[in-house]
């Protein structure tokens, strides 16, 4: 069980503030990759070359980006999942927020690039799994009557 439960309107005042922390972790993350992908060619090259003298410098000053964007991208994620939600798919762009729907836990679900909360799915479908909010929980929602609370 979640520690906290959202409502769509809840949710939905989060997303600014959300979208803006994702996008910086995955550029963060697009860094990372970067860099994880410059590291594993120097390793292929100072292997093929044998007893060649590697870039030492370099490839620490490398190895220090690497761990302060893994740094960054977790200080990133993690105060995002202070709000409660949860960060699902770094890359994706991925959110659930933790909700009740008809007395059972589900997700309220959100992508990057999506301007509001239109879907759900249960906690152990993912986002294959989701489903558009209907229409009832919607207006029940705005009569603060919702099931999705």
């Amino acid at each position: 069980m979640s520690e906290k439960y959202f409502n769509r309107e809840e949710a939905e005042e989060l997303l600014p503030i959300i979208r803006r922390s994702l996008e910086r972790a995955r550029e963060q993350k697009r860094s990372l990759d970067n860099l994880d992908q410059e590291l594993a060619a120097a390793a292929a090259r100072i292997m093929m070359l044998g007893g060649s003298i590697p870039p030492y410098q370099e490839l620490i000053r490398k190895k220090g980006e690497r761990e302060q964007s893994v740094a960054r991208i977790e200080e990133v994620v993690n105060r995002i999942q202070e709000t409660g939600c949860i960060v699902k798919d770094l890359d994706a762009g991925l959110v659930d927020f933790p909700t009740l729907r008809d007395g059972r836990e589900v997700y309220l679900c959100w992508k990057l690039g999506e301007n509001r909360i239109e879907y759900w799915h249960g906690i152990d479908e993912g986002f294959a799994g989701r489903k558009p909010l209907d229409e009832k929980a919607e207006e029940d929602d705005a009569s603060g009557s919702s099931t999705i609370q």
